[in-house]
């Protein structure tokens, strides 16, 4: 597909947003540019430019192929250090840098999120080998010349366990259906929906006290994206890019963080978690995934 920067397909030699790039009508470019203020003063949400969405692209593109290295890597006596390392490495060769590194308050102390088998997210890599059986939730996030992305994937050491597998399994399909539904005028709310409906039809649950977010200008931004039901009834436009990654386990949806790291937050019944994550960008007829990991 063309991009505004790419010459122009008449052969001008001039960039298609300087040539016949279709431009807005006086009226059409007002009640856009009233639509984004009313969306960031309500909201929180930044509706992002053209020129915005290209550089978001671009560090999702990256992102994601950060984050398959880093899954290929994960084998049986492999550490979540070691994939930690990589990854660094990995962002630093780009020109990026590990948004996750020094975040939040406590700062994170590493460059990705590693999270094992009953931990549901912000997992940090250390000298622990992964193990036959183990299912693991590697998430990489990219700051790259000024723009986020942000994506995870789930990696199966060997054969496991049936109660693993299923929410590695689940998971995956709540965050698929919830990308089917989306386009313009959607409500938030209808995420949950798909996700929750979904993952209790399999003897699942639904963590709520982790969500989706908006992302990309900022690596937080608004709107929050639960992936539970709820009435968060604001309707999707296009230039709007956000996280889906719903968080599913295998027994209660209760989680607890670690009192003395203050991350890694755990099933509060010792089962299974596990998550997918995507950046998608709402356009004018649905939706792009701007993180196009590989499924294995």
């Amino acid at each position: 597909m063309i991009g505004r920067n790419d010459y122009c397909w008449c052969g001008s030699k001039k960039k298609w947003k300087q040539c016949h790039y279709p431009q807005l009508s006086d009226a059409a470019s007002k009640k856009s540019d009233n639509l984004k203020a009313q969306y960031y003063k309500k909201h929180d949400i930044i509706i992002k430019t053209p020129e915005q969405i290209e550089g978001i692209r671009a560090a999702c593109i990256l992102t994601a192929k950060i984050l398959d290295a880093t899954c290929d890597m994960a084998k049986a006596g492999i550490t979540t250090e070691q994939l930690n390392q990589f990854a660094h490495k990995l962002h630093l060769d780009a020109g990026a840098i590990p948004a996750p590194l020094h975040y939040g308050h406590p700062p994170f102390p590493k460059s990705i999120c590693t999270s094992l088998n009953e931990v549901i997210c912000h997992g940090i890599p250390n000298n622990t080998p992964l193990e036959e059986g183990d299912i693991v939730n590697i998430d990489a996030s990219a700051l790259y010349k000024g723009y986020y992305g942000d994506c995870s994937r789930m990696v199966t050491i060997g054969k496991t366990s049936a109660e693993r597998q299923k929410v590695v399994d689940v998971s995956y399909e709540c965050l698929m259906r919830a990308i089917a539904i989306l386009k313009p005028g959607v409500p938030v709310s209808a995420i949950g929906e798909a996700i929750e409906s979904y993952a209790v039809s399999k003897g699942c649950s639904v963590v709520n006290q982790f969500v989706g977010h908006g992302v990309g200008v900022d690596f937080h931004e608004g709107p929050q994206i639960p992936h539970y039901r709820n009435n968060l009834n604001i309707p999707l436009v296009p230039g709007m890019t956000f996280t889906i990654e719903p968080m599913i386990n295998a027994g209660v949806r209760e989680g607890f963080v670690d009192p003395f790291d203050k991350w890694t937050a755990r099933t509060r019944d010792g089962k299974a978690s596990a998550q997918w994550e995507h950046t998608l960008l709402i356009t004018e007829t649905g939706h792009e995934i701007l993180t196009p990991w590989k499924k294995i």
